[in-house]
């Protein structure tokens, strides 16, 4: 379905919005879809989130460009399809068919006091850094993954600094006079 209600929801250059992912795959019968900018969006549950990336996979959609997180602390009222329901932490995942020429993207809703979902380190390994810097900058667990440590942050590092709630900090800085002419 084409969602004419989102701005920049336009079909994508030469013609009508590609036909919906949900309509070729069995997977993605009862998950609820999106166009946006001429991608697709799929809203899936956590719990069916490998098998509805894995089914993508089989179709076609070979490349794992990108994987990350957000954090709506200040946004939970953001639209969403009138099946999904918002929660603080969300996934997003973007995925590429080169054969098909399209990327879809999968968002996955993950609640602040269960921040949990599984890793697709089995079946995009290039994400395995991705989901560490979720873990490290949001506090995002992904289960099974093979080295869920910090990526950017020490490991001794207490909190999550990319999500709204943490608190900012201040160091003092120390300016020196800029030196004259000579």
């Amino acid at each position: 379905m084409v969602d004419e209600s989102v701005p920049g929801a336009a079909a994508p250059l030469g013609g009508a919005a590609p036909r919906p992912l949900a309509a070729e795959l069995a997977e993605l019968a009862d998950v609820p879809t999106a166009f946006f900018r001429g991608d697709e969006v799929v809203f899936c549950a956590r719990e069916r989130y490998v098998a509805v990336v894995s089914a993508l996979k089989d179709a076609g959609f070979v490349t794992c460009s990108d994987l990350c997180a957000v954090d709506y602390l200040t946004h939970m009222d953001r639209a969403l399809p009138p099946a999904v329901v918002g929660e603080r932490f969300e996934i997003v995942v973007n995925l590429l068919s080169h054969s098909r020429r399209r990327y879809v993207r999968v968002r996955v809703q993950v609640p602040a006091d269960d921040a949990v979902v599984p890793t697709l380190f089995y079946l995009y390994p290039g994400v395995e850094n991705m989901e560490r810097e979720a873990y490290d900058l949001f506090g995002i667990v992904f289960t099974d993954h093979p080295d869920m440590t910090r990526i950017l942050m020490p490991q001794d590092w207490e909190g999550h600094p990319l999500r709204k709630d943490y608190g900012v900090g201040r160091v003092p800085v120390q300016f020196k006079e800029a030196p004259g002419p000579r």
